[in-house]
């Protein structure tokens, strides 16, 4: 310890600033190549920027690693189909295609910064999302939420494929009459179309259903359509299935979890479904956002595929029937492309990089960095690296997690002291927490918190019985979970049993407010757009959610109703004895702003400590600079006035009543 200060946990001065977490920062969202063979020269992708107000741009690189922005100032790549956006653009011939935020209509951009020109009506009820050009039909085929239909007394939107003719400006409803689709996908030889079908209560996770049918010349009817594979099988089980794409001889590839776990499959005529490499691993995931792509086959008729299973970069050859590991020395791979022979695209990380576009030469296995999300560098004595654990929990089950010590190479805490805890629970909630370095994390850990971030029953990457799990028990298992994570890290003395926090985001933050009412185990807790009331909820939120808690919960009936109240923390104020803060967006459509303004208002009442901040223009999550540093600071700077210790960053104060 010589050189290091001594100093109380929490109180650890760091480098590791909410401006730094922000600063030349982006996330990198969908990554697509150019339709076109002949124009696989570049590829391309759309990028958070959070010092731009959260705008999307897109941008391209090409084969010397030249980088070149897209989307010029007024315009912001992202489509809101689902809400949760994703599948914002594609590309054919150098033409980009993208949907704009302000007005969801779908523009091309022939040049980089040029004005793009409008492809559809202005009208706002249209949104598009997770397009592909079909040369061989010369027209765009995506998903179409119709929203106008809401003013003519339908109580949702409506979903559909719809057929857009970029030349014409024109558009057909090729298929209708599901709740939702997906990955819409043309064969190469353009006779046949595939694509992704689900309907209430489902969610993409739950069943789902890859239909296949023939294309007419023009491109703007289907004939013969029919489901291949998905809803239920033999025995009654749920199939989820997805990311649906086509081989150069028109085979059908997808990804289905038949084994209990989501696996890369082939149909072939004459062997039907063929598992390409069957292994207790998952490839892909939960199909919050449109757009996704976890493999990529290669170019030029050959028989490798790129893959991801459980993040690590991997070859199935289907000629040989072989799987390969590749060590690119990142622990994540992910929206993987291969545009041109013996090189892949794809976003990595591991925890102690950030997000990164690569370039992997899959022969000699030479791998290119051509843009890190993150410009800054760190120290890695300030870094925390996790470890993966396991305890048990109620029902003789095992839960998962990450557990991060503290670290800072500055300081060291006074003998005998433990370090407080926060408690991560991820939002979905079905969904889970990955090891990618995570600078808001590590602004905890190096301050001198431990954090345990809890992979609930009901996660993914653990196998469909383990997803499943929380089917009914969402409210019950989740709050187990992170209490009994809690009781076990205490047990190994890691952590201090008095300064004990919890915060989450989403479904995360329902959870943490649950864990807060419904158990002694916690001191404080920061819910970001959280739900307290669920009923309230299912009443007042979107389509693609507004079934989500038949599954997790119950239905909204009678009987349902009671449980959702007895499961719903706004109910049970009586049972809270601790402080709470909470954020909010006031845009925001998944999570109404009134969900936390009446956890507030209870909390308030009842004269414990309590805080609230309503973010202007900001929706579901937070894009802008400044939100995400005030959330951060924000959090610390209450998580330090409950539990009584200053932190060493004189941060902006926020108002806390009853405290």
């Amino acid at each position: 310890m010589r050189g290091m200060a001594e100093a109380g946990y929490g109180t650890w001065k760091s480098p590791i600033s909410s401006l730094l977490t922000t600063e030349s920062g982006v996330d990198f969202m969908n990554l697509v190549v150019d339709g076109d063979p002949d124009f696989s020269d570049q590829v391309y992708w759309n990028e958070v920027r959070f010092n731009e107000q959260g705008r999307y741009v897109i941008c391209s690189c090409d084969l010397e690693g030249k980088i070149t922005e897209w989307t010029p100032k007024g315009f912001n790549a992202r489509s809101l189909v689902h809400e949760y956006g994703g599948g914002d653009f594609c590309v054919y011939r150098g033409t980009v295609y993208f949907s704009n935020f302000s007005d969801q209509v779908l523009y091309s951009q022939a040049r980089p910064q040029e004005d793009p020109q409008p492809v559809t009506d202005s009208s706002k009820t249209l949104r598009y999302s997770d397009g592909r050009f079909a040369a061989q039909k010369g027209k765009i085929y995506c998903v179409r939420e119709d929203h106008e239909v809401l003013d003519s007394g339908n109580t949702e939107a409506r979903n559909s494929i719809v057929a857009i003719n970029p030349a014409t400006k024109t558009q057909t409803v090729i298929v209708e009459g599901s709740d939702f689709y997906a990955s819409p996908r043309v064969s190469a030889d353009g006779q046949h179309i595939a694509w992704v079908q689900w309907q209430h209560p489902n969610m993409p996770w739950d069943s789902t259903e890859i239909w296949v049918a023939n294309l007419s010349q023009d491109g703007d009817a289907i004939q013969d359509a029919h489901k291949v594979v998905g809803g239920q099988d033999g025995s009654g089980q749920d199939l989820s299935v997805m990311q649906p794409s086509w081989t150069p001889e028109n085979q059908l590839l997808y990804i289905g979890d038949h084994s209990d776990w989501w696996n890369l499959y082939v149909l072939t005529p004459g062997q039907g479904h063929v598992n390409l490499h069957e292994t207790n691993a998952e490839i892909g995931g939960p199909q919050w956002q449109l757009g996704k792509q976890s493999y990529a086959l290669e170019p030029n008729g050959g028989s490798r595929i790129v893959t991801s299973f459980r993040g690590e970069f991997g070859i199935v050859d289907m000629k040989e029937k072989s799987y390969k590991k590749l060590e690119t020395g990142y622990a994540v791979h992910e929206q993987l492309s291969w545009p041109v022979a013996g090189a892949v695209y794809c976003i990595a990380h591991s925890s102690s990089n950030f997000p990164q576009l690569i370039k992997v030469h899959v022969d000699t296995l030479k791998v290119e960095v051509l843009r890190v999300s993150m410009s800054t560098s760190v120290e890695p004595g300030y870094l925390s690296i996790p470890s993966q654990i396991a305890w048990p929990t109620t029902y003789d089950e095992i839960c998962y997690g990450l557990y991060y010590p503290p670290v800072n190479q500055d300081y060291h805490a006074p003998t005998g002291e433990l370090p407080p805890l926060l408690v991560r629970a991820h939002g979905g909630p079905t969904s889970a927490f990955s090891t990618g370095l995570d600078l808001k994390l590590q602004y905890f850990t190096s301050r001198g918190f431990a954090v345990l971030c809890v992979n609930y029953r009901g996660s993914v990457g653990y196998g469909k019985k383990y997803r499943h799990r929380l089917r009914g028990q969402w409210g019950v298992l989740d709050i187990d979970d992170c209490r009994t994570g809690v009781e076990y890290l205490i047990a190994e003395g890691k952590v201090d049993p008095k300064r004990i926090c919890i915060d989450g985001r989403s479904a995360g933050g329902y959870t943490t407010l649950a864990c807060l009412t419904f158990t002694n185990t916690f001191n404080v807790g920061v819910s970001h757009f959280g739900i307290s009331d669920l009923e309230a909820l299912m009443k007042d939120t979107h389509k693609f959610e507004s079934r989500y808690l038949e599954t997790l919960i119950a239905p909204l009936s009678e009987e349902g109703k009671q449980i959702l109240k007895a499961r719903s923390p706004i109910h049970h104020i009586d049972q809270l004895n601790t402080a709470v803060g909470f954020f909010q967006g006031d845009e925001d459509k998944v999570v109404p702003p009134n969900q936390a303004q009446m956890f507030y208002d209870a909390v308030r009442s009842k004269g414990l400590p309590a805080m609230y901040v309503l973010f202007a223009g900001e929706q579901h999550g937070f894009r802008k600079a400044e939100n995400i540093q005030t959330s951060l600071d924000g959090e610390f700077y209450f998580f330090g006035k409950v539990l009584g210790f200053e932190p060493a960053d004189k941060c902006k104060e926020l108002p806390i009543v009853n405290l």
